[in-house]
């Protein structure tokens, strides 16, 4: 299982969704650190070297290397990009 790192602004923006969704995220998160699984999409432009992981009606922002997914960002679908 690769390790989960968290930019200070994460927390934040989790603590701004609502429980059962955060919960659905962090889930989400955690199943593609253990296995892979996942709605994974690189990203261009501004956020190129980028991943997204779809989870429900948010997108998670992060980065990987072999061994740690460095999350920056988890958005609503609409706030994600901007």
């Amino acid at each position: 299982m690769k390790g989960i790192r968290f930019h200070p602004n994460v927390a934040e923006e989790v603590r701004a969704i609502e429980q059962r969704a955060a919960l659905n995220i962090l889930t989400a998160i955690h199943r593609y650190a253990e296995t892979g699984a996942g709605s994974v999409k690189p990203l261009s432009g501004e956020f190129e070297g980028l991943l997204r992981l779809r989870a429900g009606n948010h997108r998670v922002i992060f980065d990987e290397t072999e061994d740690t997914i460095t999350i920056h960002r988890i958005r609503d679908r609409r706030e994600a990009y901007r």
